[in-house]
C-alpha cells in the first residue's frame, strides 16, 4: 500500500507535469500571436460583426440558389454535389454520375445571379 509521503509526490508530480503542458501551450501561442500581421499592418480592418453576419447570410442565399439551380438542370443528379459560397465565389465538390454533368454542373452554377466564379472539383462515382 502507498504511504502518505508517496501519494502526495505522486500528486505534486501530477501538478509539475500539467504546469508544464499549459507553459508549453501559452509558449506556442505567443509565438503564434507573436508571427501574426499586427492589426495596424494587416491590409483591411476585420470586418463589424454585423457586416460578418450579413456576409454570412448572403452567401447562405447565394448557396441556396446554386442548390435550386442545380436541381432543376434537366440531366443533372445534384444529390452528390456539395456547394459552398463565399462572397460570390463557389466551390462545387463531391460527385456526380457522369462526366457531362461535371461540365453542366458548373455551368448552371455560373448562370446564378449573384456568382464571380465558380470552382468545380466534382468527381466521378457510380455508387
Amino acid at each position: 500500500m502507498a504511504t502518505n509521503n508517496t501519494l502526495k509526490f505522486i500528486r505534486t508530480a501530477q501538478t509539475m507535469i500539467g504546469i508544464a503542458a499549459v507553459s508549453a501551450a501559452l509558449h506556442v501561442h505567443a509565438q503564434n500571436v507573436a508571427s501574426a500581421p499586427s492589426a495596424a499592418s494587416a491590409a483591411a480592418p476585420a470586418p463589424a460583426a454585423s457586416a460578418s453576419k450579413s456576409s454570412r447570410a448572403a452567401d447562405r442565399a447565394l448557396r441556396r440558389r446554386v442548390l435550386t439551380a442545380l436541381g432543376k438542370a434537366k440531366g443533372l443528379r445534384p444529390s452528390g454535389i456539395t456547394v459552398r459560397a463565399t462572397a460570390g465565389d463557389v466551390l462545387l465538390e463531391g460527385w456526380v454520375p457522369e462526366q457531362a454533368q461535371i461540365d453542366q454542373a458548373t455551368r448552371v452554377a455560373q448562370s446564378v445571379q449573384g456568382v464571380k466564379t465558380v470552382r468545380n472539383t466534382l468527381t466521378l462515382s457510380t455508387f
